[in-house]
């Protein structure tokens, strides 16, 4: 399957910034991790193509120029959305890492903060801007976002059949460049580096994203499927992966999940925000803490919620040959 992205079927009209992926059935998810990735199963995804990159800041920017869009973390919450919510924290920002100094516990508030005013284009919140930034993935996108402009651009979000078939690579095995995290010390994606969360061996000024393309491209041709950023997709969240043999990756909802019921954060009965499967980790993720740097990794992710590590990019099914 290797040869897939470079080898359009006929009828498939090239797409500039995309790769195409030819159809065929892979295993999917892993029965060795974490247990929301099981069981592993056959999946039989159709042809379509895929951004070789998650939407950068620069693509974002121009989508935002010709339609006006503005984007969740730019607008205050509903408070009818969020019974309870204290009337101080119902305003415009999006949830930053912060690196602390130490930490005690498990307890993610050490190093997450919802910062006011921050959102894709002030990524850091206050005077923070996209200098320098440009070619790096877009942060700090809800799922309508992300939904939006695929619209706009005349695509689709992947399912995660689709993103994971991709991400693999034409392989089958635990990382999207083989067996081994890094091969004879080489660093393969932006992930951490260092102990999460409190010391980072990175250069300073690189803890965060990197630019799109920094790492080699997997099989298929395309960047950073792992490391850098999450990436929306457009199926619902489940705890675990069906019982079915196999999917189509046509289906607009996910088979799995009929309706958005199913996808409701039970640690939060009186907030219905529903909840999307995340692929591909961030550069957040860490030997000693979420190990999700690889293609059959998955996260929950509620709807409305934007991250400074959350991004997207984008695909486009093939035609229905008559």
């Amino acid at each position: 399957m290797g040869l897939a992205a470079n080898e359009p079927q006929i009828g498939t009209n090239r797409v500039e910034g995309m790769r195409w992926i030819e159809a065929g059935t892979f295993v999917m998810g892993s029965d060795a991790h974490y247990p929301e990735e099981a069981p592993a199963h056959p999946v039989t995804v159709d042809g379509f193509w895929i951004d070789e990159t998650p939407v950068t800041n620069r693509k974002f920017a121009d989508f935002v120029k010709n339609t006006g869009h503005v984007t969740m973390a730019e607008k205050a919450p509903d408070p009818t959305d969020y019974p309870g919510a204290l009337p101080e924290m119902l305003r415009a920002g999006s949830l930053l890492f912060v690196q602390p100094k130490a930490v005690s516990g498990t307890d993610i508030a050490q190093w997450w903060t919802f910062k006011f005013g921050a959102n894709w284009k002030r990524p850091l919140g206050g005077l923070s801007d996209l200098r320098g930034r440009l070619d790096h993935p877009v942060v700090h996108i809800a799922w309508s976002d992300a939904k939006a402009y695929a619209d706009w651009a005349g695509l689709e979000l992947p399912t995660e059949a689709e993103w994971e078939f991709a991400a693999r690579g034409g392989q089958d095995t635990e990382f999207a460049w083989g067996d081994e995290l890094t091969p004879q010390g080489r660093i393969m994606a932006n992930t951490w580096q260092g102990t999460f969360p409190i010391h980072s061996t990175k250069p300073k000024g690189q803890e965060r994203t990197t630019p799109v393309k920094s790492f080699s491209p997997n099989g298929y041709g395309l960047y950073d499927m792992i490391g850098n950023v999450w990436e929306w997709t457009s199926d619902y969240w489940s705890m675990k992966h069906p019982q079915p043999a196999s999917h189509s990756c046509c289906i607009p909802v996910n088979p799995r999940t009929s309706s958005a019921e199913q996808s409701y954060d039970p640690r939060q009965p009186s907030i219905r925000i529903p909840r999307r499967v995340l692929k591909g980790g961030s550069h957040l993720c860490a030997p000693n803490y979420c190990r999700r740097y690889r293609p059959a990794a998955r996260h929950a992710e509620p709807e409305d919620t934007s991250t400074s590590h959350v991004g997207f990019r984008c695909v486009k099914r093939a035609a229905a040959q008559g």
